[in-house]
């Protein structure tokens, strides 16, 4: 990684995680180590599972997600996470900001200097 680059992620991370879990919980209930390896996939949304459950905590405490506890046929009963009404509702309200914001960004960045 380039010199500052871990700390742009992590500023980056700060502000769309949480919307990201929401999504993908959109498609139905995932248990926190779906859901974490889902987000660590690529590195890039999550470098490890230490932000994630404090993360999930804090979601259920604000009334976007829901948990349920599933028995599990390769271990304990796991913890599943759902979107609730409101969960989808900041969804979606992410969802609107986001997509202008994005293109706002790519289109600075694809600037190009002006000859002078």
């Amino acid at each position: 990684m380039v010199p500052g680059e871990e700390s742009i992620l992590s500023n980056l991370r700060r502000g769309a995680l949480e919307y990201c879990v929401l999504a993908l919980l959109r498609p139905g209930a995932r248990y926190g180590l779906d859901i974490a390896r889902a987000l660590g996939a690529d590195g890039i949304l999550m470098s490890g599972e230490g932000t994630l459950y404090p993360l999930l905590a804090r979601l259920r405490k604000a009334g976007l997600v829901e948990t349920t506890w599933q028995e599990s046929t390769a271990g304990p009963p796991r913890r599943y996470y759902a979107l609730t009404e409101d969960g989808e509702r900041a969804l979606a309200t992410f969802t609107r900001a986001w997509h202008p914001f994005r293109d706002a960004v790519d289109a600075a960045l694809e600037q190009r200097a002006e000859p002078t």
